[in-house]
Protein backbone atom coordinates (compact mmCIF):
# COMPACT_ATOMS: atom_id res chain seq x y z
CA UNK A 1 0.00 0.00 0.00
CA UNK A 2 1.36 3.50 0.86
CA UNK A 3 4.89 2.12 1.58
CA UNK A 4 5.05 0.23 -1.18
CA UNK A 5 3.58 2.71 -3.69
CA UNK A 6 6.52 5.40 -2.74
CA UNK A 7 8.58 2.22 -3.42
CA UNK A 8 7.13 2.11 -6.92
CA UNK A 9 6.94 5.79 -7.80
CA UNK A 10 9.90 7.22 -6.76
CA UNK A 11 13.62 5.81 -6.64
CA UNK A 12 14.59 4.75 -3.48
CA UNK A 13 17.40 5.70 -1.59
CA UNK A 14 18.63 3.89 1.14
CA UNK A 15 19.31 5.39 4.66
CA UNK A 16 23.43 3.88 5.44
CA UNK A 17 21.86 2.34 8.44
CA UNK A 18 19.91 0.33 6.35
CA UNK A 19 22.95 -0.86 3.74
CA UNK A 20 24.59 -2.07 7.04
CA UNK A 21 21.61 -4.22 8.35
CA UNK A 22 21.61 -5.79 5.26
CA UNK A 23 24.87 -6.49 4.49
CA UNK A 24 25.23 -7.84 8.02
CA UNK A 25 21.73 -10.13 8.03
CA UNK A 26 23.04 -10.99 4.23
CA UNK A 27 26.18 -12.58 5.96
CA UNK A 28 24.08 -14.07 8.81
CA UNK A 29 21.84 -15.90 6.09
CA UNK A 30 24.74 -17.55 4.20
CA UNK A 31 25.89 -18.66 7.70
CA UNK A 32 22.85 -20.02 8.09
CA UNK A 33 22.52 -23.88 6.90
CA UNK A 34 25.95 -23.88 8.62
CA UNK A 35 24.90 -23.09 11.69
CA UNK A 36 21.82 -25.78 11.72
CA UNK A 37 24.20 -28.43 11.00
CA UNK A 38 25.29 -28.20 14.25
CA UNK A 39 23.70 -30.95 17.16
CA UNK A 40 20.31 -31.45 16.32
CA UNK A 41 19.60 -32.25 19.57
CA UNK A 42 20.52 -28.32 21.56
CA UNK A 43 18.45 -27.17 18.26
CA UNK A 44 15.43 -29.21 18.99
CA UNK A 45 15.75 -27.48 22.48
CA UNK A 46 15.97 -23.76 20.87
CA UNK A 47 12.81 -24.54 18.83
CA UNK A 48 11.11 -25.44 21.84
CA UNK A 49 12.31 -22.37 23.80
CA UNK A 50 11.47 -20.58 20.68
CA UNK A 51 8.01 -21.65 20.57
CA UNK A 52 7.35 -20.58 24.29
CA UNK A 53 8.76 -17.60 24.02
CA UNK A 54 7.09 -16.23 21.20
CA UNK A 55 3.44 -17.45 22.25
CA UNK A 56 4.00 -15.31 26.10
CA UNK A 57 5.97 -12.23 24.28
CA UNK A 58 3.80 -11.68 21.26
CA UNK A 59 0.20 -11.95 23.76
CA UNK A 60 2.34 -10.01 26.69
CA UNK A 61 3.10 -7.02 24.44
CA UNK A 62 -0.88 -7.05 24.10
CA UNK A 63 -1.39 -7.19 27.58
CA UNK A 64 -2.32 -11.09 27.50
CA UNK A 65 -0.71 -13.01 30.30
CA UNK A 66 -1.07 -16.12 32.37
CA UNK A 67 0.59 -17.83 35.51
CA UNK A 68 4.42 -18.57 35.05
CA UNK A 69 2.97 -22.35 36.42
CA UNK A 70 0.67 -22.58 33.89
CA UNK A 71 2.40 -21.87 30.79
CA UNK A 72 3.43 -25.10 29.93
CA UNK A 73 0.81 -26.69 30.57
CA UNK A 74 -1.66 -24.00 28.36
CA UNK A 75 1.14 -24.52 25.26
CA UNK A 76 1.99 -28.39 25.87
CA UNK A 77 -0.87 -30.00 27.68
CA UNK A 78 -4.51 -31.53 26.63
CA UNK A 79 -6.92 -29.70 29.39
CA UNK A 80 -9.13 -27.05 28.16
CA UNK A 81 -7.43 -23.38 29.03
CA UNK A 82 -8.57 -22.08 31.74
CA UNK A 83 -9.79 -18.57 30.70
CA UNK A 84 -9.49 -16.04 27.98
CA UNK A 85 -5.76 -15.45 28.23
CA UNK A 86 -4.90 -18.92 28.36
CA UNK A 87 -6.65 -19.27 25.14
CA UNK A 88 -5.02 -16.86 23.23
CA UNK A 89 -1.88 -18.08 24.12
CA UNK A 90 -2.83 -21.51 23.13
CA UNK A 91 -3.97 -20.25 19.65
CA UNK A 92 -0.79 -18.34 18.87
CA UNK A 93 0.90 -21.35 19.84
CA UNK A 94 -1.25 -23.32 17.14
CA UNK A 95 -0.84 -20.15 14.46
CA UNK A 96 3.07 -20.50 14.94
CA UNK A 97 3.23 -24.25 14.66
CA UNK A 98 1.54 -23.90 11.43
CA UNK A 99 3.91 -21.51 9.80
CA UNK A 100 6.93 -23.21 11.45
CA UNK A 101 5.51 -26.61 9.86
CA UNK A 102 4.49 -25.22 6.13
CA UNK A 103 7.08 -22.89 6.30
CA UNK A 104 7.76 -21.18 2.56
CA UNK A 105 4.61 -23.37 1.40
CA UNK A 106 2.19 -21.68 3.07
CA UNK A 107 1.10 -19.22 0.53
CA UNK A 108 0.70 -15.49 1.81
CA UNK A 109 -3.02 -14.76 0.88
CA UNK A 110 -5.87 -12.97 2.41
CA UNK A 111 -7.07 -16.34 3.73
CA UNK A 112 -3.71 -17.07 5.20
CA UNK A 113 -4.16 -13.81 7.29
CA UNK A 114 -7.43 -14.55 8.40
CA UNK A 115 -6.69 -17.91 9.33
CA UNK A 116 -3.77 -16.64 11.45
CA UNK A 117 -6.39 -14.22 12.92
CA UNK A 118 -8.52 -16.65 14.10
CA UNK A 119 -6.06 -19.45 15.26
CA UNK A 120 -4.77 -16.66 17.46
CA UNK A 121 -8.01 -15.04 18.64
CA UNK A 122 -9.31 -18.30 19.09
CA UNK A 123 -13.57 -18.58 19.70
CA UNK A 124 -13.87 -14.69 19.79
CA UNK A 125 -17.16 -14.25 17.97
CA UNK A 126 -14.97 -11.76 15.11
CA UNK A 127 -11.77 -14.19 14.78
CA UNK A 128 -11.02 -14.35 11.37
CA UNK A 129 -12.88 -11.50 10.63
CA UNK A 130 -12.13 -8.54 8.91
CA UNK A 131 -13.54 -5.77 11.55
CA UNK A 132 -17.03 -4.14 10.88
CA UNK A 133 -16.63 -0.80 12.77
CA UNK A 134 -14.19 2.15 11.84
CA UNK A 135 -11.62 3.01 15.27
CA UNK A 136 -9.19 4.95 16.15
CA UNK A 137 -5.70 3.60 18.10
CA UNK A 138 -5.48 5.83 21.29
CA UNK A 139 -2.94 5.92 23.41
CA UNK A 140 -3.61 6.46 27.22
CA UNK A 141 -1.74 8.17 29.99
CA UNK A 142 -1.45 6.92 33.35
CA UNK A 143 -2.56 10.57 34.78
CA UNK A 144 -6.25 9.62 32.69
CA UNK A 145 -5.62 11.30 29.29
CA UNK A 146 -5.53 10.00 26.07
CA UNK A 147 -4.90 11.42 22.31
CA UNK A 148 -5.81 9.66 19.06
CA UNK A 149 -2.21 7.90 17.84
CA UNK A 150 -3.29 7.23 14.32
CA UNK A 151 -6.79 6.42 12.26
CA UNK A 152 -6.46 3.53 10.41
CA UNK A 153 -8.49 2.78 6.96
CA UNK A 154 -12.20 2.39 7.68
CA UNK A 155 -14.03 -0.95 7.91
CA UNK A 156 -14.92 -0.52 4.32
CA UNK A 157 -12.15 -0.40 2.73
CA UNK A 158 -9.97 -2.43 4.74
CA UNK A 159 -10.47 -6.01 2.45
CA UNK A 160 -9.84 -3.93 -0.61
CA UNK A 161 -6.62 -2.58 0.79
CA UNK A 162 -5.32 -5.85 2.28
CA UNK A 163 -5.79 -7.72 -1.20
CA UNK A 164 -3.36 -4.47 -2.59
CA UNK A 165 -1.56 -4.87 -0.26
CA UNK A 166 -0.51 -8.56 -0.70
CA UNK A 167 -0.38 -8.03 -4.46
CA UNK A 168 2.39 -4.94 -3.85
CA UNK A 169 3.71 -7.88 -1.38
CA UNK A 170 3.99 -10.27 -4.53
CA UNK A 171 4.49 -7.39 -7.18
CA UNK A 172 8.15 -6.31 -4.71
CA UNK A 173 9.23 -10.11 -4.36
CA UNK A 174 8.64 -10.88 -8.25
CA UNK A 175 10.19 -8.03 -9.94
CA UNK A 176 13.12 -7.27 -7.01
CA UNK A 177 12.69 -3.57 -6.90
CA UNK A 178 13.67 -3.65 -3.08
CA UNK A 179 15.81 -6.32 -1.20
CA UNK A 180 12.98 -8.62 0.52
CA UNK A 181 13.83 -7.90 3.84
CA UNK A 182 12.65 -4.04 3.06
CA UNK A 183 9.41 -5.48 1.68
CA UNK A 184 8.64 -7.54 4.24
CA UNK A 185 9.47 -4.10 7.19
CA UNK A 186 7.23 -2.34 4.36
CA UNK A 187 4.22 -4.71 4.52
CA UNK A 188 4.57 -5.01 8.11
CA UNK A 189 4.04 -0.99 8.56
CA UNK A 190 1.42 -1.13 5.50
CA UNK A 191 -0.54 -3.41 7.72
CA UNK A 192 -0.42 -1.81 10.60
CA UNK A 193 -1.73 1.03 9.36
CA UNK A 194 -4.31 -0.23 7.37
CA UNK A 195 -4.87 -1.90 10.80
CA UNK A 196 -7.39 -4.60 9.48
CA UNK A 197 -9.57 -6.41 12.77
CA UNK A 198 -10.94 -5.13 15.69
CA UNK A 199 -8.08 -7.25 17.71
CA UNK A 200 -5.30 -8.78 17.06
CA UNK A 201 -3.56 -7.34 14.74
CA UNK A 202 0.14 -6.79 16.32
CA UNK A 203 -0.07 -10.47 17.01
CA UNK A 204 -1.33 -11.23 13.45
CA UNK A 205 1.71 -8.60 12.25
CA UNK A 206 4.62 -10.30 14.05
CA UNK A 207 3.29 -14.14 12.31
CA UNK A 208 3.09 -12.47 9.12
CA UNK A 209 6.89 -11.64 9.86
CA UNK A 210 7.50 -15.07 10.49
CA UNK A 211 5.84 -16.61 7.55
CA UNK A 212 7.64 -13.56 5.09
CA UNK A 213 11.04 -14.57 6.58
CA UNK A 214 10.45 -17.99 5.99
CA UNK A 215 9.16 -16.91 2.22
CA UNK A 216 12.84 -14.83 1.65
CA UNK A 217 15.33 -17.56 3.55
CA UNK A 218 15.72 -16.17 6.76
CA UNK A 219 14.76 -18.95 8.99
CA UNK A 220 16.41 -17.85 12.62
CA UNK A 221 12.65 -17.54 13.79
CA UNK A 222 12.62 -20.89 14.09
CA UNK A 223 15.22 -20.73 16.54
CA UNK A 224 15.07 -17.38 18.22
CA UNK A 225 11.95 -16.21 19.42
CA UNK A 226 11.61 -12.67 17.22
CA UNK A 227 8.46 -11.66 19.21
CA UNK A 228 10.37 -11.78 22.69
CA UNK A 229 12.90 -9.71 20.92
CA UNK A 230 10.15 -7.02 19.88
CA UNK A 231 8.65 -7.52 23.66
CA UNK A 232 12.49 -6.39 24.88
CA UNK A 233 12.42 -3.37 22.46
CA UNK A 234 8.67 -2.61 23.10
CA UNK A 235 9.36 0.63 23.72
CA UNK A 236 11.67 1.29 20.34
CA UNK A 237 9.04 -0.76 18.25
CA UNK A 238 6.15 2.02 19.17
CA UNK A 239 8.24 5.04 19.11
CA UNK A 240 9.53 3.72 15.40
CA UNK A 241 5.78 2.71 14.19
CA UNK A 242 4.32 6.22 15.53
CA UNK A 243 7.03 8.36 13.76
CA UNK A 244 6.59 6.07 10.53
CA UNK A 245 3.34 6.20 10.32
CA UNK A 246 2.72 10.08 10.40
CA UNK A 247 1.20 11.31 6.69
CA UNK A 248 1.12 7.79 6.28
CA UNK A 249 -2.52 8.16 4.43
CA UNK A 250 -1.38 11.52 2.14
CA UNK A 251 2.07 8.97 1.37
CA UNK A 252 4.47 11.68 2.62
CA UNK A 253 5.44 9.13 5.67
CA UNK A 254 9.27 8.37 6.22
CA UNK A 255 9.02 4.25 6.67
CA UNK A 256 12.15 4.11 7.36
CA UNK A 257 12.83 4.53 11.00
CA UNK A 258 9.84 1.12 11.08
CA UNK A 259 12.16 -0.45 8.62
CA UNK A 260 15.72 -0.45 10.04
CA UNK A 261 13.52 -1.46 13.45
CA UNK A 262 12.91 -4.84 11.85
CA UNK A 263 16.30 -5.22 10.52
CA UNK A 264 17.70 -4.45 14.23
CA UNK A 265 15.35 -7.53 15.58
CA UNK A 266 16.53 -9.81 13.04
CA UNK A 267 20.33 -8.78 13.49
CA UNK A 268 19.65 -9.76 17.16
CA UNK A 269 18.32 -12.51 16.53
CA UNK A 270 21.15 -14.08 14.19
CA UNK A 271 23.35 -12.46 16.24
CA UNK A 272 21.82 -14.36 19.03
CA UNK A 273 21.47 -17.62 17.59
CA UNK A 274 25.31 -17.89 16.59
CA UNK A 275 25.75 -17.05 20.28
CA UNK A 276 23.64 -20.18 21.43
CA UNK A 277 25.20 -22.38 19.02
CA UNK A 278 28.67 -21.02 19.76
CA UNK A 279 27.66 -22.92 23.41
CA UNK A 280 26.31 -25.87 22.01
CA UNK A 281 28.81 -26.84 19.30
CA UNK A 282 32.08 -26.42 21.99
CA UNK A 283 32.34 -25.82 25.64
CA UNK A 284 34.50 -22.59 24.66
CA UNK A 285 32.59 -21.58 21.52
CA UNK A 286 32.54 -22.53 17.76
CA UNK A 287 34.28 -19.47 17.09
CA UNK A 288 36.54 -19.20 19.77
CA UNK A 289 37.94 -22.81 18.87
CA UNK A 290 38.22 -21.41 14.90
CA UNK A 291 40.44 -18.42 16.44
CA UNK A 292 42.57 -20.58 18.49
CA UNK A 293 43.09 -23.06 15.83
CA UNK A 294 44.22 -20.62 13.35
CA UNK A 295 46.99 -19.39 15.86
CA UNK A 296 47.53 -23.34 17.23
CA UNK A 297 49.02 -23.97 13.34
CA UNK A 298 50.95 -20.62 12.21
CA UNK A 299 55.05 -20.75 12.86
CA UNK A 300 55.44 -17.10 12.04
CA UNK A 301 54.31 -13.64 13.84
CA UNK A 302 50.88 -12.89 13.05
CA UNK A 303 48.42 -9.71 12.91
CA UNK A 304 44.95 -9.49 13.58
CA UNK A 305 43.87 -8.94 9.81
CA UNK A 306 45.71 -12.23 9.29
CA UNK A 307 43.67 -13.91 11.60
CA UNK A 308 39.99 -12.03 10.27
CA UNK A 309 41.42 -13.44 7.01
CA UNK A 310 41.65 -17.27 8.30
CA UNK A 311 38.53 -16.94 10.45
CA UNK A 312 35.82 -15.60 8.13
CA UNK A 313 32.28 -14.48 9.84
CA UNK A 314 34.52 -13.82 13.75
CA UNK A 315 34.76 -10.03 14.72
CA UNK A 316 38.15 -8.51 14.81
CA UNK A 317 36.40 -7.41 18.40
CA UNK A 318 35.95 -11.10 19.39
CA UNK A 319 39.69 -11.83 17.76
CA UNK A 320 40.80 -8.98 20.36
CA UNK A 321 38.92 -10.87 23.17
CA UNK A 322 40.88 -14.19 22.55
CA UNK A 323 43.78 -12.85 22.09
CA UNK A 324 43.43 -10.61 25.30
CA UNK A 325 43.18 -13.76 27.42
CA UNK A 326 45.54 -16.22 25.22
CA UNK A 327 47.83 -13.55 26.42
CA UNK A 328 46.73 -13.28 30.68
CA UNK A 329 46.45 -17.03 30.15
CA UNK A 330 51.00 -16.96 28.70
CA UNK A 331 50.17 -18.96 25.09
CA UNK A 332 50.71 -15.56 22.82
CA UNK A 333 52.50 -12.36 23.27
CA UNK A 334 52.57 -9.06 21.39
CA UNK A 335 55.30 -8.01 19.63
CA UNK A 336 53.76 -4.27 19.21
CA UNK A 337 51.13 -1.66 19.85
CA UNK A 338 48.20 -0.79 17.78
CA UNK A 339 45.97 -2.80 15.17
CA UNK A 340 48.85 -3.40 13.03
CA UNK A 341 50.60 -5.17 15.62
CA UNK A 342 52.23 -8.15 14.54
CA UNK A 343 51.75 -11.33 17.58
CA UNK A 344 53.02 -14.90 18.08
CA UNK A 345 52.69 -18.09 20.10
CA UNK A 346 55.07 -18.78 23.00
CA UNK A 347 56.09 -22.13 23.12
CA UNK A 348 53.77 -24.94 22.36
CA UNK A 349 50.75 -23.94 24.90
CA UNK A 350 48.44 -23.77 22.43
CA UNK A 351 46.82 -26.88 20.88
CA UNK A 352 45.03 -27.70 17.89
CA UNK A 353 41.76 -28.67 18.57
Amino acid sequence: MKTFEQFFNQPISFPATTGWYLSDLGEARGKQELFTRQSPQKLKVLREHALIESAVSSNRIEGVEVDKARIGTVLFGRNQPRDRDEEEIRGYRDALKLIHEQGAGLPLTTEAILQLHQLSRGTIWDAGKFKDEDGEIIERYPDGRSRVRFKPVSAALTPEWTARLIADWHRCLRDRQVPGLIALAAFNLDFLCIHPFRDGNGRVSRLLWLLQAYHLGYEVGRYISLERLIEQNKERYYETLEQSSQGWHEGKHDPWPFINYVLYIFKLAYKEFEERVDQTVSPKGAKTALIENAIAVTTVPFTISDLERACPGVSRDMIRQVLRRLKEEGAVESLGRGPGAKWQKKGNTLKRG
